[in-house]
């Protein structure tokens, strides 16, 4: 059984709209209008962009267009929280009240917007305006953050903050990641060119697609987004892979709070990141490739975009690249407002049209990934450094930083840091030499603790400073690198504030798909909420057990790694931290 819409028919807007993602209506059924189904978020978001909010005819009209039973094109719409399906003002102002944004300010911007523009998602709103809560929006370095959504024939996203990503080692000459940064047009793929892009693939064809992936392997490149899976062996299997087609995609749906390097990665070098997928490209005979930008960055989206259409006009990307007969070409895909999607196979339902549930693994992407098939996937500072390995040489690159941690590593400061923004060091520098690389904490005050990796990370104590930034030597303290978060709080911060905000993070994030995570999640905010408040069941002592049982649970049973990690940060504070509720 189905729902059956009878609501209003389309207007001429609502279907310009759905159109110019769609193109002209044409009479298509069966499997050649259920094939273009990976269309349906981009026109939700043409929607959306169009009225700020996805109307009744409009949704009515992608259904038909695409073929989709309306009851699963609500249950899309309304998986993502950047979509609207009651009205709204054009204009929706995000505001950042996470934890990086909490202890810098946000709850004085929230009361200066309530202020101004009434209650938060006031569908009253005056002149046009409207603001709501948001989690992380990945702009940590420049905490709080907001993001400006206007809605309309000519829409426009924007930060309220808008200079470039702050990158405090601008200039210095030993930067290899970040070195372009700053210095060369991130729009002109020329200037990318004149300062050594591109020499990269040329030298990957020269190579030939064996000897690329042998490259890679011996630089032991492994993962920047946090699993450190081994890089050369997931190309390796695709190559080897005889299903047909084989696919690129780029993770670019950086959504753990804290983290913010492969926006500002994006936005100022974009051209790095198409090169990397497209020698990923040539080594594992891929002709197609995705980038899954989170929908909380326009800036970096309009940047790939403009790179992607410059690649293809220099020859750069499509068919007979560089004269050779290989072809590849790029599709971006917009996120909207969902952490989950930052899971690999989730991602992968969100690009197909599906609601962005994560999958039972096996299969692994590397058999059947996206659209079933064979799939590459890869973070934004993974990719970049491909091009590195390339000109340099596995060897080269193993030789920097320690033999389980190789080559240069991104990490995100923010919080109480002097100066906040995204460092690159190689591997094995310690904590403490990359928060006085930062300046230290303002003020004289004392670190109280350090969040490493995001709320799916752990938290420290100021006794683990000198460990040093690899995965083996945070991995020896009962800590993880993740996403190269580094968050310092000072000694005001009320920990159990903080605490309860990563609980209520993840009850919001999770999909809900499984039982372990949809509800252990809710419990372990509920059980931080009875902590707080004194109000326990039972002892203290029972209260931390069942915390500990609720936790074991989620990483035993949980489908993907939200689950699987939703209760780190809260379970590593407890264990590490002098808290007031213990």
């Amino acid at each position: 059984m189905d729902i059956r819409v009878h609501g209003p028919k389309a207007i001429a807007a609502e279907r310009a709209a759905v159109d110019s993602v769609l193109g002209a209506p044409v009479p298509l059924t069966g499997h050649a209008a259920r094939s273009r189904r990976d269309l349906l978020l981009p026109a939700l978001h043409a929607v959306q962009s169009r009225f700020g909010w996805l109307t009744p005819g409009a949704l009515n009209y992608i259904s038909e267009r695409l073929t989709v039973p309306p009851a699963e094109l609500f249950g899309v719409a309304t998986f993502y929280h950047l979509f609207s399906l009651t009205p709204q003002p054009p204009h929706v102002i995000y505001v950042c009240d996470d934890i990086a944004c909490r202890i810098q300010g946000a709850e004085v911007r929230c009361a200066k917007f309530e202020a101004e523009f009434g209650p938060a998602d006031n569908p009253v709103a005056k002149n046009g305006v409207t603001w709501r809560r948001s989690p992380c929006l990945g702009q940590c370095e420049r905490a709080p953050a907001s993001l400006v959504i206007e809605a309309g024939e000519a829409p426009l996203s924007y930060s309220l903050l808008q200079e470039e990503g702050l990158i405090p080692q601008f200039g210095q000459p030993r930067l290899r990641l970040l070195r372009r940064i700053g210095r060369v047009d991130p729009e002109s793929v020329e200037a990318y060119r004149s300062d050594g892009g591109y020499r990269a693939l040329e030298r990957a064809i020269q190579l030939g697609p064996q000897e690329v992936i042998r490259e890679v392997i011996a630089s032991n490149l492994v993962g920047r987004g946090g699993a450190a899976f081994p890089t050369g062996r997931k190309w390796d299997a695709v190559a080897k892979a005889v299903a047909r087609p084989h696919y690129v995609v780029c993770n670019a749906d950086e959504s753990e709070p804290g983290t913010f390097k492969d926006r500002i990665l994006m936005e100022g070098d974009p051209f790095a990141v198409i090169e990397g997928m497209t020698i990923a490209a040539y080594a594992t005979a891929s002709e197609r490739g995705y980038i899954y930008i989170r929908g909380e960055y326009p800036l970096a989206t309009r940047r790939v975009d403009a790179a992607i259409r410059a690649a293809r006009v220099a020859g750069l990307l499509g068919n007979d690249i560089l004269g050779t007969g290989f072809s590849f070409d790029i599709e971006v895909r917009r996120g909207a407002g969902a952490y989950i999607c930052g899971e690999e196979t989730a991602l992968f339902n969100s690009i197909e049209g599906k609601r962005g549930e994560p999958r039972n693994k096996p299969p692994f992407p590397v058999q059947a990934g996206l659209f079933g098939k064979p799939t590459v996937i890869n973070n934004v500072e993974t990719l970049v450094n491909v091009p590195l390995i390339i000109l340099d040489g596995g060897h080269a690159f193993a030789g920097v930083g320690t033999s389980g941690s190789t080559g240069p590593k991104l990490f995100c400061l923010s919080g109480h840091i002097v100066g906040p923004g995204l460092y690159e060091v190689p591997f094995g520098c310690t904590l403490r030499e990359v928060i006085e690389m930062a300046g230290g904490v303002p003020g004289g005050k004392q670190i109280q603790a350090i969040l490493l990796g995001g709320a799916a990370g752990t938290f420290i104590g100021p006794e683990k400073l000198d460990v040093p930034l690899t995965f083996e030597g945070t991995r020896a303290i009962g800590a993880t690198l993740g996403s190269g978060v580094v968050m310092i709080f000072d000694e005001t911060v009320d920990m159990t504030d903080i605490l309860t905000r990563v609980a209520a993070f993840f009850r919001d994030e999770s999909c809900g798909q499984c039982v372990p995570c949809r509800v252990g999640t809710v419990r372990q905010e509920e059980l931080l909420a009875r902590l707080k408040s004194g109000k326990t069941i039972g002892t203290k002592a029972d209260e931390l057990a069942l915390l500990k049982e609720i936790g074991q649970a989620m990483r035993d049973a949980s489908i993907c790694g939200l689950g699987q990690t939703a209760s780190n940060a809260i379970e590593s504070a407890l264990a590490n931290l002098k808290l007031p509720i213990l």
